[in-house]
């Protein structure tokens, strides 16, 4: 950035370059830019004293961009363009009255939905908003206040808090885990019909790692039931399709109600967890700090 500023003297040279490259004329950038038009020269004739090379061809009444000119106005106006779309997308987020919460379909489903009535009774004046999505957002650039996701709380340009560490165990309907008898070890749970997620783009584990966990063999069926998202899987595992992976902080609720049972023995610790996860560059407003903090308490 040290060199940049050699370069061009000053940030100001850009900005009353780009105002006159795009309307033509010095006299209508200075008007554009609330300044006089001898001002407008003199920064394009120190920038073009800095860079060692003409922007503009001067004539009486207009001005006309040299090639060397016209490269320049190419980068500075995209550049431009980018920074006021940033700009703007956090003006707007700082500015809105509702809080989103990006997650997974089966969080928003299983975890977030049986706590809303407690979640509006705490916090009735704010309007807080669940989105569901099959990939990870981008939590800036899509405008996001606060999103849960799965990994190890280490994300790019985000904080993050720990919510539940990934506990895993096989679940089903109780009829179904009744029936199963001779369920007495992780190796007989492999002859049982199991139940198969597969996302087409989060990283999640399956069946083949659980049994590697407790070194169990396992060969991957050719057939079977597989669904692509997880509030897909649940809903079978209810409906008595067969065995699934139980994630505990997504199923406890299920369990409570006596849909499913599971076999807590077998939890897997993965040593990964979920995280509710938001910006480390745009300030939360008090709306979302509110539901943060009210996620992390529940």
């Amino acid at each position: 950035m040290l060199s940049l500023w050699k370069l061009v003297s000053s940030p100001r040279h850009l900005l009353v370059f780009e105002a006159a490259a795009r309307t033509g004329s010095f006299t209508r950038a200075a008007q554009e830019l609330n300044v006089q038009q001898p001002a407008v020269s003199a920064s394009i004739k120190q920038l073009e004293h800095s860079l060692g090379t003409l922007l503009f061809v001067r004539s009486h009444r207009s001005v006309a961009l040299t090639h060397a000119g016209e490269r320049l106005f190419n980068e500075v106006s995209s550049a431009f363009d980018r920074i006021h779309q940033t700009a703007d997308l956090l003006s707007q987020r700082a500015a809105q009255d509702h809080v989103t919460l990006s997650a997974s379909s089966a969080f928003v489903h299983y975890w977030m939905i049986p706590r809303l009535t407690r979640f509006h009774e705490a916090h009735p004046n704010i309007d807080l908003r669940l989105q569901t999505s099959e990939r990870e957002p981008d939590i800036d650039a899509e405008g996001i206040s606060l999103a849960v996701r799965r990994g190890t709380g280490a994300w790019p340009g985000c904080e993050s808090h720990l919510i539940a560490a990934e506990v895993i165990s096989p679940i089903a309907a109780p009829r179904v885990m009744a029936a199963a008898v001779n369920l007495r070890t992780v190796s007989t749970l492999a002859h049982h019909t199991l139940i198969h997620l597969e996302e087409p783009i989060r990283e999640r584990p399956g069946w083949a790692d659980f049994f590697a966990h407790w070194s169990a063999p396992y060969q991957e069926p050719k057939t079977g039931l597989r669904l692509n998202d997880y509030a897909l899987v649940l809903q079978a595992a209810i409906a008595g399709e067969g065995f699934a992976f139980g994630w505990h902080h997504v199923t406890e609720h299920l369990i409570d109600q006596g849909l499913l049972k599971r076999r807590s023995e077998w939890a897997w610790e993965t040593g990964s967890g979920f995280y509710l996860v938001w910006s480390s560059t745009a300030r939360l407003s008090p709306q979302a700090h509110r539901v943060r903090e009210w996620i992390i308490a529940a």
